[in-house]
């Protein structure tokens, strides 16, 4: 086995996971032939792995991904194992996700948990899909593809005896998200009064929630591939849990994740007919376009709380980082965002009144 071929500074980690495979496999041997650092990761680590497998039954090359601990990571994340058992459920409800394969929970041997998982052609990268040559036709497809995966997720239903990790909402889901994102900015210890304000109108005007799915957390540009023009793998499971299925809309919807395409109001790639297609062919009803833009404004305020709290990793000195650095100095930014779809929400209504 040639662990260092190639490695990114971690051939212990390569080299572990070569020993995990050939007893989980039961393999005669495993050849790490590479082991690169994925792109992004701010918060978990990602490791590709090419290697052949010699006897036994899963004998021959495979590209896996290796998912394990950044550093330092969020309070409100899942741990590998957790994220290992949703990303289960998810692959078992028919959602194009990596294949997960095999879970190492640590007893102090490597002193992290990691999962192996199939590795997802594509690319994730947003800039270059939201400002790409996709025609109008092939930008629908896309999204009708993503509105529909959004609904096979969330035929996910509790209780679910593998998923009982996961907590279920206290109160409405929009009321236990103010109730949590206050708590998380408190924490932070220093004012935040244009926060403040926004969770305060998300309270007042929090909607009655009619059913509670699984939900990803973190569906957005950026955290599913794209391969050939199409959706190839959803990724970045950390943030699922039970919520309301809307929760994933309004995330995906959020001006945060256009990437500069503001025209395009679904994650910079196009509209929310298409979507909302997508997602009632699968569901077997219509999606309530009506409540979309309160859970645009619940996305945008996620997007500070994860802000404020990647720039406390930061000035805390828990994990110097210039990458979490940068995002702490977004929120004025987000916090605009917050300010002008209030606003847009408010003279709409007054325009009907």
């Amino acid at each position: 086995m040639d662990a260092n071929k190639e490695t990114t500074g971690t051939p212990d980690i390569a080299a572990f996971a070569a020993a995990f495979l050939k007893k989980e496999t039961g393999a005669d041997g495993v050849e790490i032939h590479s082991c690169k650092r994925l792109g992004g990761g701010a918060i978990q680590e990602n490791l590709a792995l090419d290697l052949t497998i010699t006897g036994g039954p899963w004998a021959g090359r495979h590209e896996l991904v290796l998912r394990t601990d950044s550093p330092s990571s969020l309070a409100v994340s899942l741990g590998r194992a957790e994220e290992f058992a949703v990303l289960k459920v998810a692959f078992a409800a028919g959602v194009k996700v990596p294949e997960p394969l095999w879970l190492h929970q640590d007893a102090g041997e490597l002193g992290k948990d990691f999962y192996l998982m199939r590795k997802a052609g594509g690319s994730a990268a947003a800039r270059p899909l939201v400002r790409g040559d996709l025609t109008t036709d092939e930008r629908d497809a896309l999204l009708f593809e993503l509105g529909g995966e959004l609904a096979k997720l969330h035929t996910v239903r509790p209780p679910v005896a593998s998923l009982d990790f996961l907590p279920m909402p206290d109160g409405t889901p929009a009321q236990s998200r103010v109730a949590e994102y206050r708590r998380l900015i408190d924490a932070i210890g220093r004012p935040q009064p244009t926060l403040e304000w926004a969770l305060r109108w998300l309270e007042l005007n929090a909607p009655a929630s009619t059913e509670t799915t699984l939900t990803h957390g973190d569906f957005r540009t950026g955290n599913y591939m794209v391969e050939d023009k199409h959706l190839s793998a959803v990724l970045d499971w950390e943030f699922a849990g039970w919520s309301d299925p809307m929760e994933d809309l309004g995330w995906l919807c959020a001006r945060c994740w256009r990437f500069g395409a503001w025209e395009h109001e679904v994650g910079g790639v196009g509209g929310t007919a298409a979507l909302a297609r997508g997602y009632a062919s699968i569901a077997g009803k219509p999606v309530d376009l009506s409540l979309l833009p309160y859970w645009e404004v619940m996305g945008i305020m996620r997007w500070a709380v994860i802000a404020l709290m990647q720039a406390e990793r930061h000035v805390s000195g828990e994990q110097p980082s210039l990458e979490l650095a940068l995002t702490g100095r977004m929120l004025p930014e987000i916090e605009l965002d917050l300010i002008q779809e209030i606003q847009t929400i408010e003279k709409e209504r007054a325009r009907h009144a």
